[in-house]
């Protein structure tokens, strides 16, 4: 059987530098910081007090309320993403339900839900633990939820590997078109875990940034980073055979040419400062791709979390996987700049970005660079957005506990 061709023909983002793809890739583009000092909690108690929150979501626009009394706020910002997705592709009611499926993953699942049900148990007993406990808080009920919404009857699962979450289910649902598994795929990630309790995890495990200054907080790439910035959010895309797409008329993006999945097998947080499998990722994303052109038409949304060891270690990933005369003339960006890092969702909202960088030849900046790092001393685009030929995108995740991943975009 030969290889099926996969293409993107619709996507959704909701994010906290905008709600909507439109105001998204604007945002990106303008440069927008969505970091800002916690409003949600009191967070006086918190060694971190900014965050990247969500502001401008109303969960009603998405769902009727009795479904958003039955959903965790990941869930909620997942359907909202899949909703946006699929209006944008024109699929509802396109594609035979048994050959739709979904693949949508959280790196934690409905978070808050677990805390406040916890709660609950402790201090009203157990008989007033809500009855949407357990569906509200399992990682795979966004994916359930919006297989549901859609009627899609085919390969239906919550992929789950911490921050290479988004991205991992997207290339998974790349595969299981290539090779015939289904036609039609919505594929994204939701994470919402702005609660004192997780804070204090991340914290405590030295992952966290302690700045107080918006402008100083997620750096990628940048001498003083120190940690990363807590984000919330969903990312979707709905994924199509080529010719599945053609003959309805379908907006296409982009092909979904490249995908490359590893695991450093050494530690449950840092990554392996060698980066052969994190290197590999790329590669082999990048073979995939066929791509033959120039490396200055090449852009890279970087994992970048503005991390010491993340950083550089991404760095050298890149420069081992191109050779670092190559990995010198490639465009690089870090979004997280600006949306701080969306755990389960970043992959896919970083999936958009480079979807989008392609579609229009803008390579959204790294924000608040200043001092540069001998260590990470590849092009990152710092500060202002650049207008540029853009033929291949590639988008890279690195996660706790080792697993790397990264998907590839040309022209159809």
């Amino acid at each position: 059987m030969a290889q099926r061709r996969v293409v993107v023909t619709g996507m959704g983002a909701v994010t906290p530098v905008g709600c909507g793809l439109a105001s998204f890739w604007e945002g990106l583009c303008a440069g927008r910081n969505g970091i800002d000092l916690i409003t949600r909690f009191d967070a006086s108690e918190l060694k971190a007090k900014l965050a990247a929150e969500i502001r401008d979501f109303d969960p009603k626009q998405y769902l009727d309320a009795k479904l958003v009394r039955q959903t965790d706020r990941c869930q909620q910002y997942a359907l909202a993403a899949a909703e946006q997705a699929v209006t944008d592709a024109g699929i509802a009611g396109k594609a035979a339900p048994e050959r739709f499926g979904v693949y949508f993953g959280s790196g934690i699942g409905g978070f808050e839900t677990f805390v406040s049900e916890h709660s609950n148990f402790l201090n009203r007993g157990p008989s007033r633990v809500s009855p949407f406990f357990i569906t509200k808080m399992i990682s795979n009920m966004s994916a359930g939820q919006i297989a549901i919404r859609y009627g899609a009857q085919g390969p239906c699962l919550d992929i789950t590997t911490a921050c290479a979450t988004g991205t991992n289910a997207v290339g998974e649902a790349i595969r299981a078109i290539r090779h015939g598994y289904a036609d039609v795929m919505i594929a994204g990630g939701a994470d919402a875990v702005i609660h004192p309790l997780s804070m204090a995890g991340f914290i405590n495990c030295q992952a966290l940034t302690e700045s107080t200054d918006r402008n100083a907080a997620s750096i990628p790439f940048d001498k003083r980073r120190n940690g990363f910035v807590m984000g919330e959010g969903a990312g979707a895309l709905v994924l199509e055979e080529y010719e599945h797409a053609v003959r309805r008329g379908a907006h296409i993006y982009a092909e979904a040419a490249g995908y490359g999945s590893t695991c450093d097998a050494y530690h449950v947080t840092a990554p392996d400062s060698e980066a052969k499998a994190s290197s590999k990722a790329i590669a082999d994303a990048f073979a995939e791709s066929g791509f033959a052109g120039s490396a200055s038409e090449i852009y890279i949304n970087a994992h970048g979390t503005s991390t010491p060891l993340n950083d550089k270690t991404e760095t050298a990933a890149i420069k081992r996987a191109f050779g670092e005369d190559t990995a010198r003339k490639l465009h690089i960006s870090s979004t997280k700049s600006m949306t701080g890092h969306l755990l389960g969702a970043a992959g896919a909202v970083e999936a958009i970005a480079a979807v989008k960088a392609l579609e229009t030849g803008i390579i959204p900046p790294t924000i608040n660079y200043q001092e540069p790092d001998p260590e990470c001393d590849l092009d990152i685009t710092p500060n202002t957005a650049l207008k540029t030929t853009v033929s291949l995108a590639l988008s890279t995740s690195l996660g706790f506990g080792g697993h790397n991943a990264c998907v590839a975009f040309k022209h159809i």
